[in-house]
């Protein structure tokens, strides 16, 4: 089908289920939020958390409907789609609360529906249907590829492959890439080794110690029930960008792989799920960027930007929703603010900003309302002053991970400590200059930032009555995202 007639008809399709999701919330509004960021920015924690509170009682004062209390109640309502799994809530907040435990990453797309009955300022009742869409943020950088060709995502893959940092953890796989030639006969064992060295390098650069965040394809990471299937046996080849692959060849088959990643996978999800959302937040771990070093923080800058640039962003109105979908309000959250100490939550909070800016600013542009939040959707730490030498340092204390090393000591995950992660700068750009040291380039003794990750908190049980969970700023996000549809 060609690429033109193949966009009129997927427009058409979004265009008939923005209109069957318009007349199903006519007279029962319903908001479809979507919840996403990359590796380990704590997407799941965020959702139990917020409907831990809404459900349960939580406490947050800078939520006016909530505050005020015009919510009478809030409740979990069956799955909206058959075809997607439900976020396992229940499940999460055993893990968080009587295991004391994070729970598990998100690898795959689900959902869950909440309904919030409450008064309009006026006086009247009314009830907003809340549908929360959880998914991976790597599947989110997938979306620029549908308007890329196979030769120009070669082209692009290899040029970031080649950056001094990333250099060295693609060295096995540029040592294959020698070896290939594409205009050869297809060779599927060729392209099995290349497949599996490109993805070792993607999971290189995730690792810890370099935190980098630009890594598409996404599914090359969480494959689930694609692995090992032709439309993720496929990686980038050296090859002219205005050139033709010749039939049979090697080029022809990824090229025709790679096609096929973006019908199997991207346009799906864009069409199904991702087109159909109301209002976005996007979790950013910007201290796994501190800890790691300048080349995953400038890493992160672009992820976030490509994502800002995926969203069809723009003022709602009646017709768009009929026709057109638009996210009208996308929120940044810089996650696990109770890392650091509440002087530096500002500085975080600028830290973002500064990463999001550009983009944010197109984003304004088009209508959308764009903010910024440093926040922890479950706070694992309190804060402490500790005595070094004739100083007091403002500090953390909680109960770091098992395994987790503190003053070359190993910690058991029982031990509670107080730790001193290092101070943000006033100005976030002498941590985009370069100006600090982290794990990508010396040990963890030198660097600037060593933030450990700590256990869930230990509450106290009142009754019967599961304990409110502590948080930082979770509230703001919930102002921001749905407070103006509870007027």
């Amino acid at each position: 089908m060609p690429p033109r007639f193949r966009d009129i008809v997927e427009e058409a399709r979004l265009s008939a289920r923005a209109l069957l999701d318009y007349s199903e919330g006519f007279f029962n509004p319903t908001v479809r939020l979507g919840v996403t960021g990359l590796s380990r920015a704590g997407k799941t924690v965020f959702i139990t958390a917020l409907v831990h509170g809404l459900t349960r009682g939580g406490r947050f004062p800078v939520f006016e409907a909530y505050a005020s209390g015009r919510i009478a109640r809030a409740y979990l309502a069956p799955q909206p789609d058959d075809a997607v799994p439900r976020f396992a809530y229940e499940n999460h907040v055993r893990t968080l609360v009587e295991e004391r435990r994070w729970p598990s990453s998100t690898t795959d797309i689900s959902e869950l529906r909440l309904v919030i009955e409450y008064q309009r300022q006026n006086g009247a009742d009314r009830k907003l249907t809340l549908d929360i869409v959880d998914y991976p943020g790597e599947w989110l950088l997938d979306l620029p590829l549908l308007n890329k060709s196979y030769e120009q995502w070669s082209a692009d893959s290899l040029a970031l492959s080649r950056e001094p940092l990333r250099a060295k953890l693609a060295a096995p796989w540029h040592a294959h890439l020698t070896t290939l030639k594409p205009e050869a006969k297809a060779d599927e064992q060729a392209a099995l080794t290349a497949a599996r060295l490109f993805t070792d390098y993607l999971r290189a650069c995730r690792d810890e110690r370099f935190a980098m965040s630009l890594l598409p394809p996404g599914r090359f990471l969480m494959p689930g029930n694609l692995a090992d299937t032709p439309a993720l046996t496929f990686a980038p080849l050296d090859v002219p960008v205005d050139e033709s692959a010749p039939d049979g060849s090697l080029w022809a088959m990824m090229r025709r792989r790679y096609e096929s990643y973006k019908d199997v996978v991207v346009r799906p999800f864009f069409r199904d799920h991702f087109a159909r959302l109301d209002r976005q937040i996007v979790l950013a771990d910007a201290l796994a960027a501190f800890n790691a070093g300048p080349e995953a923080l400038h890493d992160l800058e672009a992820a976030l930007a490509g994502i800002l640039d995926c969203f069809r962003i723009g003022r709602s109105t009646i017709v768009s929703a009929l026709f057109r979908p638009r996210i009208d309000r996308i929120l940044f959250a810089a996650t696990k603010a109770d890392h650091l100490h509440h002087q530096s939550h500002d500085r975080l909070e600028a830290v973002l900003r500064r990463i999001v800016a550009k983009a944010a600013e197109r984003a304004e542009y088009a209508g959308a309302d764009i903010d910024v939040v440093a926040l922890a959707a479950v706070r694992a730490t309190r804060e402490a002053q500790v005595q070094r030498g004739r100083d007091r340092l403002p500090s953390i204390l909680g109960t770091p991970a098992p395994g987790e090393v503190a003053n070359g000591e190993m910690l058991d995950g029982e031990t509670e400590v107080a730790t001193f992660p290092g101070d943000l700068p006033d100005n976030p750009e002498e941590l985009f200059n370069g100006g600090f040291r982290g794990l990508s380039r010396s040990d963890a003794e030198a660097a600037d930032y060593r933030f450990l990750r700590f256990r869930p908190p230990k509450l106290e049980h009142n009754g019967d009555a599961e304990p409110a969970l502590p948080h930082i700023r979770l509230d703001r996000a919930l102002q921001f995202l749905i407070g103006d549809k509870l007027q």
